[in-house]
């Protein structure tokens, strides 16, 4: 299985690019985390936001494999445990194909990728950084999947 992440945002600090890496460099062969870079719209174009966020959907979708699981990142999404996160990732892994993480950019997803994921899904009820929503997801990614194989780096 692969842990596709689309992140619209582009020259992140390399603070936030190190600390993605970290957690894919420790991602087992079997269950592989790979990061896509969206370059955003550019905001001083006139356009109207649904424009924008529509542009970006666009540019996702035209990377997306056929046939993966879809996950949005928003913080209006269902907020799991860590278990909870390792259950269905262990279901998906049964039932095989990828799994496309989408985060969106400053002004959020396109409402039209959003409503069609097969999750909607929260790190947390807060608002956080894009850059830092990266690194949580890869390290809860990690996380789930040494829960799913006994590994000791989950203690709670």
């Amino acid at each position: 299985m692969k842990f596709l992440v689309y992140a619209v945002g582009h020259k992140m600090p390399e603070w936030i690019a190190a600390g993605f890496q970290e957690y894919a460099k420790r991602m087992p062969r079997e269950a592989s985390i790979e990061l896509l870079e969206i370059k955003p719209e550019r905001r001083d174009s006139g356009k109207k936001m649904e424009q924008l966020l529509a542009a970006e959907g666009a540019r996702i979708r035209a990377l997306l494999p056929s046939n993966c699981r879809l996950v949005a990142m928003d913080e209006r999404g269902s907020q799991w445990t860590t278990a909870g996160l390792a259950h269905a990732i262990g279901s998906w892994m049964k039932d095989g194909g990828d799994t496309a993480f989408l985060i969106g950019g400053a002004d959020g997803l396109d409402p039209t990728l959003r409503n069609a994921a097969d999750e909607v899904l929260a790190l947390s009820a807060l608002t956080l950084p894009h850059g830092l929503v990266r690194i949580l997801l890869a390290e809860q990614l990690y996380r789930a999947i040494s829960l799913i194989k006994g590994h000791p780096y989950h203690r709670a």
